[in-house]
């Protein structure tokens, strides 16, 4: 096989969502209504303000375990319908494993949103030093959540986890600096980390333009307490999504769309240098005084937030040596190992359903360690699925210590090695074209198809306004591990421009659709880094 470095001037589309949603099967509600009990409640904090959460607690009886019970909690934007304590969801938990264990399972509203009053801020700012009660945060609210739970529920053993995915996911990351003392678990999921550097904002200070559209036509401002609305879906009057961006015109134009009804996207949209709004909202350098143990989880082609886990998993090591920090990755996409099996992604098979091993061989087994004192023993320090050569793999560190830092140099004719070039000067040039710019896909959507990211990448390569560097065929098998980081010079006739680079595996012309058999001795056998 071969490696290819594609290089353009290009819209690279994602999309933020909550996925939230707990493992995919049959409807759980009839469990849920025989094995447990609901109760809500609006508990005051600090300032004053009162959140809503809703509690499920197991039914005397329905489990062999009588408990006490550990609380299982998730804090969320996106709403803890439905409302009422006759009214039951149809999943509850991360997994069905989980759920059958029997917890006390716990969903909050974050302040200003849905019944939770409050001021909603996007990815609020920890503060540091909180000098009185009005300086609250997600991590005080979280804490005289608990703080309440624990006086008023019964039968609970005094312990908590915290769980959640995308913006759950940076719920739970926030909820676990300066701890409370019962938190005992966290396992925050593809968690937004720093919107600007590569976290659903902004990849490298390129503004992803239909991930944040597509996301705030349903993420707006609310008076609270209010129950969820049932809205329209937003009608972008053409199926075709480049050509809706593309008619579109400037960026301020989709900003003027919402008749300045919703900052939450204006924001995002003016703050285009990483300014004092984006800085206080890297929560990355704010992870200090943490004492649960920790499993950040993330997937090899999440789109949204694929830097998010290792920022956190790194932030945690740096700010609390010696703590109980362990990073997953799998071959998912966003959200992917709590709604599918994870056995593909397109037209890639990786041969293993690598999302039920996650939920019953990790992440049931880390919560059942750390707040019922079962089944099994702490996580290795990362825990990661390796592509190409299909498997799971643990080390003692990520990146792996044995990894080496290799250069791969762009040569003249298209050539791509490991071997630095010997001219000294060269220059290769394209023109970019803002009225037709590179897509992602390669053909029509209305959407952003999950699978993009192990797309088939000719249609790019075929474009006249994009750089294609190859190497020759691989003698041996290669494993890319750690952070990929691309050094560009340019020179551009400009006023600016966004470059995408991405790094290929290239699949031999008669290679079927699937990965993980040998072609010949020539393969890449597992890509880690991303850009």
């Amino acid at each position: 096989m071969k490696i290819r470095l594609g290089l353009s001037v290009a819209c690279l589309l994602v999309a933020r969502c909550d996925m939230s949603a707990q493992a995919p099967g049959a409807s759980q509600e009839e469990f849920i209504r025989t094995h447990y009990a609901k109760y809500e409640y609006r508990i005051p904090m600090r300032d004053g303000a009162k959140l809503f959460v809703s509690v499920y607690t197991p039914q005397a009886g329905a489990f062999k375990d009588a408990g006490p019970y550990p609380f299982l909690m998730t804090r969320t934007p996106y709403s803890c319908a439905p409302y009422g304590e006759d009214k039951m969801p149809s999943r509850l938990g991360p997994s069905q494993e989980l759920l059958e264990s029997g917890y006390i399972f716990v969903c909050g509203d974050a302040r200003g949103r849905y019944e939770s009053e409050g001021v909603f801020q996007e990815m609020s700012p920890h503060i540091d030093d909180k000098k009185s009660s009005k300086d609250v945060d997600e991590s005080s609210d979280t804490y005289d959540t608990i703080e309440f739970l624990l006086k008023h529920v019964e039968n609970n053993n005094g312990r908590v986890g915290i769980v959640g995915i995308s913006y759950p996911g940076f719920y739970t990351s926030a909820s676990i600096i300066d701890s409370h003392p019962a938190i005992k678990a966290a396992s925050p999921q593809a968690p937004m980390t720093d919107l600007f550097f590569n976290d659903d904002g902004y990849h490298g200070g390129a503004f992803m333009l239909s991930a944040n559209h597509g996301f705030y036509v349903f993420f707006w401002p609310q008076k609270n307490p209010t129950l969820p609305e049932k809205r329209v879906p937003y009608d972008f009057g053409t199926p075709d999504s480049y050509k809706y961006y593309l008619q579109a015109g400037p960026t301020e134009n989709l900003d003027k769309a919402f008749n300045g009804s919703n900052y939450l996207f204006h924001d995002q949209l003016v703050h285009t240098t990483y300014d004092d709004y984006w800085k206080k909202r890297d929560l990355s350098q704010h992870m200090k005084n943490i004492h649960a143990a920790v499993m950040t989880v993330g997937g090899w082609f999440d789109a949204e937030d694929l830097s998010g886990p290792f920022k956190t998993f790194h932030a945690i090591d740096k700010f609390n040596p010696g703590a109980v920090n362990t990073l997953v990755v799998g071959p998912w996409t966003h959200g992917g190992w709590a709604r599918t099996d994870g056995d593909h992604l397109g037209d890639v098979t990786f041969h293993a359903k690598t999302s039920l091993f996650y939920r019953t061989k990790i992440e049931y087994p880390f919560f059942e360690f750390y707040l019922k004192g079962r089944n099994g023993e702490p996580l290795p320090k990362a825990y990661v699925f390796e592509t190409g050569s299909n498997v799971w793999k643990t080390y003692d560190a990520w990146p792996p210590k044995t990894a080496t830092a290799k250069t791969l140099y762009f040569r003249a004719g298209g050539k791509l090695s490991f071997d630095a070039p010997t001219e000294k000067a060269g220059v290769d040039e394209y023109v970019s074209d803002p009225a037709h710019p590179v897509p992602f896909v390669g053909y029509v959507t209305d959407t952003i198809p999950q699978r993009y990211m192990a797309d088939d990448q000719r249609f790019a390569a075929t474009r006249p306004d994009v750089l294609v560097y190859e190497s020759e065929p691989l003698v041996e098998d290669v494993t890319i591990a750690g952070p990929v980081r691309p050094k560009l010079k340019v020179a551009s006739t400009g006023t600016d421009s966004d470059f995408v680079v991405k790094l290929i595996d290239v699949y031999p012309p008669d290679y079927p659709n699937a990965a993980g058999t040998d072609a010949g001795n020539n393969r890449i056998v597992g890509v880690y880094g991303w850009l």
